[in-house]
């Protein structure tokens, strides 16, 4: 799994956020369209690409787009 990837699936499940905003260190909980529905999607898209499960606690936890790459990351394969 390449983190230009998983970026690049996670600025996917907005809309009207433009993709380019959306890097590594993006606080993404500070983005203007984040919502629980966006939180939502965010799960449904780790579970589907990437066959991981996050919590509702993992993305609460996590401050930017690189802490969540890293948790579907180290729970891959387990």
């Amino acid at each position: 799994m390449e983190l230009t990837d998983f970026i690049k699936s996670f600025a996917e499940q907005f809309d009207d956020t433009s993709a380019g905003q959306i890097k590594a260190d993006t606080e993404f909980h500070n983005l203007d369209e984040w919502s629980s529905m966006t939180a939502l999607a965010v799960i449904a898209m780790a579970d589907g690409e990437y066959n991981t499960r996050l919590s509702t606690s993992d993305i609460r936890n996590a401050t930017t787009v690189q802490d969540l790459f890293n948790i579907v990351s180290g729970k891959q394969g387990k």
